[in-house]
């Protein structure tokens, strides 16, 4: 009589719940697979070969296969989280072991500015220049930046609005003279106004007045423009000529002039970007701001037809300095730093690894795979590439675990393991009636 059925039975079904109870117990971690006990059957070999009429000694435990299917992904709102759609693992390594592999997205930025994970393991990546161009090439270990960024002064300037050609002349004169009163909003149609920056990132406030001139003997339309910065008039205007002032500090003549067709819309002149020199001054809160020599003007964008003054757009390309504010990533793993002035440059991006035979992977605790030869070696990229997944930040994905699944899988498990006590049972009695045979 034999017994090792039963044991083996007893044994697997031990192993089985053993596999069940950490899929329960992991049902609640982030980034966690859910394992599957695969077992074999067991047969002794005859030396002549195996008989018809052969039978089993028992079962064994092959392999603990985790299964790496998608787990549901649950938003978090922390920008720190991320999670994985689709294939990939995050990289993370502590400088001195081989790179770790995790689908766990719980990452924090340690106090050197790295990014870490519970472990204190860095997320590898690809870093970025000052510039905030990515390099890539060999992913290291990602470092968000300290410092703030610097000031740029404006160097161009785009303006995109309309001008209501059913507006009167206000030019003096009649329209055929210069010159323009700042005070008295008689003496000028329309005025705009907009945030340039100096060298020192000093914000200089820059207004524009457009005032209507006699009409041309063409039949042209032409506005006259002046300037002031923080409330002071050019001294220069768009040719480098300088500016006369009259006794109460006025301009005399404009800074430039823009010239409409007789059909309105687009201008004839000018065709191209002016030059546009803003003089230094002092700001309202009593501060001296910097010349700022060299602007690029675009007013080639301004129209004039039949319907009220419209500013669609003013930009320009200057800043003021910044202080890091949070960081954003985004699906293609670009981590975006952020800026109290407004600005976001690339900080760094995510480099994800995938395998060829994940089931390979040999699990260490801590949420982290290693490679194995079974996983054979690591294919990197970026998240979107290839069979990458993309990330989402502000949330993690769960566990895989079906908890409806494990239940029903530990009452089968259950079950199995009495009717294997059951055959040891069975197998015992048998026995005992043999050994009381007389």
């Amino acid at each position: 009589m034999s017994f090792q059925q039963g044991l083996s039975g007893l044994n697997a079904a031990s192993k089985n719940l053993d596999v069940i109870g950490n899929n329960i117990a992991n049902s609640g971690t982030y980034g966690a697979k859910d394992a599957r006990a695969e077992f074999a059957d067991v047969y002794a070999t005859a030396m002549n070969g195996a008989g018809q009429n052969q039978v089993g000694i028992g079962t064994t435990l092959k392999a603990v296969a985790q299964q790496f299917t998608q787990g549901n992904i649950t938003t978090t709102e922390n920008p720190m989280d991320l999670a994985i759609n689709g294939g990939g693992f995050f990289q993370v390594s502590d400088g001195i072991n081989p790179a770790r592999y995790s689908r766990n997205g719980q990452f924090k930025v340690s106090r050197d500015g790295y990014i870490v994970n519970n472990d204190g393991l860095k997320l590898m990546g690809y870093p970025a220049n000052g510039a905030g161009v990515i390099q890539p090439g060999t992913a290291q270990p990602l470092l968000l930046p300290t410092s703030g960024i610097p000031p740029a002064v404006t160097t161009t300037v785009k303006m995109e609005f309309n001008l209501d050609s059913r507006s009167k002349t206000t030019a003096p004169g009649g329209g055929t003279g210069t010159g323009i009163d700042l005070k008295d909003s008689t003496t000028y149609n329309n005025a705009t106004s907009m945030t340039v920056y100096d060298a020192k990132g000093q914000d200089v406030a820059v207004t524009f007045y457009f005032q209507r001139a006699a009409t041309a003997a063409n039949g042209n339309d032409v506005w006259n423009v002046y300037a002031t910065a923080n409330g002071s008039p050019f001294t220069t205007n768009a040719a480098g000529s300088a500016i006369a002032l009259d006794a109460n500090g006025n301009p005399t003549t404009p800074y430039t002039t823009i010239t409409f067709p007789s059909t309105g819309g687009s201008p004839t002149s000018p065709t191209a970007p002016i030059a546009m020199s803003v003089p230094a001054g002092t700001s309202a809160r009593g501060n001296p701001t910097l010349a700022i020599p060299g602007i690029q003007l675009n007013v080639t964008g301004a129209t004039e037809n039949g319907s009220s003054f419209a500013v669609t757009n003013l930009t320009q390309d200057g800043y003021a300095p910044g202080q890091l504010t949070g960081i954003q990533v985004a699906n293609n793993g670009v981590i975006q730093a952020r800026y109290s002035n407004g600005q976001s440059k690339p900080a760094g991006q995510l480099e994800l690894a995938s395998f060829r035979n994940p089931q390979g992977l040999q699990a260490m605790g801590g949420n982290v795979w290693v490679r194995t030869v079974a996983s054979g070696d690591a294919v990197v990229g970026v998240p979107g590439d290839g069979n990458m997944g993309s990330l989402q930040s502000g949330a993690l994905e769960e566990s895989n675990v079906d908890l409806t699944a494990e239940l029903v899988n530990m009452v089968t498990a259950q079950r199995a393991y009495q009717a294997n006590a059951q055959t040891i049972k069975t197998q015992d009695q048998v026995l005992q009636t043999i050994v009381n045979l007389r």
